[in-house]
């Protein structure tokens, strides 16, 4: 097994007053060759923006964008139509395929923290769709929930790729071991708080630990653990 940790104060950073974002892969501003994105996952943001801070509208094409609420209240309003407000543990998928058009504002009375993902698509130029699934925390508790996948059902949220994200949190010390198909993907865990070992790996809060050449891992997690675990092809 291969892994590659980073810790919280090596992630790049831009704060802009009403926003403030952290990046774990290089975006924007922050650009660092070793953090080049990991195989087909191109972006990867934990993001925090203030009451009345907000993206206006703008466009994408071709990704797969993958928003994970962890705290706040922030509205969605695109180009085919959809008008909502999204909430703490909601999650929601744009495909952006041939493109289009949003815009998202904290419209709550308090900080919003998400995840922004964005993982490169499997089908170019595919019809641009929209969806999103709540996944309370309490009924989270002590398993691996799985939040999206390229398997269409009820109880996730549909990719346009060869991709996997689980939520885990658990209140108690537990060890989860977690097997995956190898062909063509990498892991990319993210500790949003608590700590985890994986094998002999420290990750704490806001640590990333990309990890390949293995088909399975072992996940030693605090009480009160909570983190992220991303499939990700290694390419086309």
């Amino acid at each position: 097994m291969k892994t590659r940790l980073t810790r919280a104060d090596e992630r790049g950073l831009k704060d802009i007053g009403w926003l403030q974002s952290n990046f774990s892969l290089s975006f924007g501003p922050y650009a660092d060759p070793e953090r080049s994105g990991f195989g087909l996952l191109r972006v990867f943001n934990d993001d925090f923006v203030q009451p009345g801070g907000g993206f206006g509208i703008h466009g994408h094409a071709n990704m797969e964008i993958i928003s994970v609420m962890l705290a706040g209240s922030m509205n969605h309003k695109d180009t085919l139509g959809y008008t909502e407000v999204v909430h703490q543990d909601w999650v929601q998928i744009m495909s952006a395929g041939s493109g289009l058009r949003h815009e998202e504002h904290n419209v709550g009375e308090s900080t919003v923290n998400f995840l922004q993902i964005w993982i490169e698509p499997k089908l170019q130029n595919i019809g641009p769709r929209y969806q999103r699934r709540s996944f309370p925390e309490a009924k989270r508790e002590n398993q691996l929930t799985t939040i999206v996948s390229n398997e269409e059902g009820q109880a996730h949220c549909w990719i346009n790729q060869n991709a996997k994200l689980s939520l885990g949190y658990y209140t108690e010390a537990q060890i989860i071991d977690y097997q995956f198909k190898p062909l063509n993907k990498l892991l990319f865990l993210f500790v949003i708080s608590g700590s985890v070992m994986v094998g002999k790996q420290a990750v704490a809060a806001r640590e990333s630990l990309g990890i390949w050449d293995t088909d399975t891992i072992s996940i030693a997690c605090t009480p009160g653990t909570r983190f992220l675990l991303i499939e990700a092809p290694i390419n086309h």
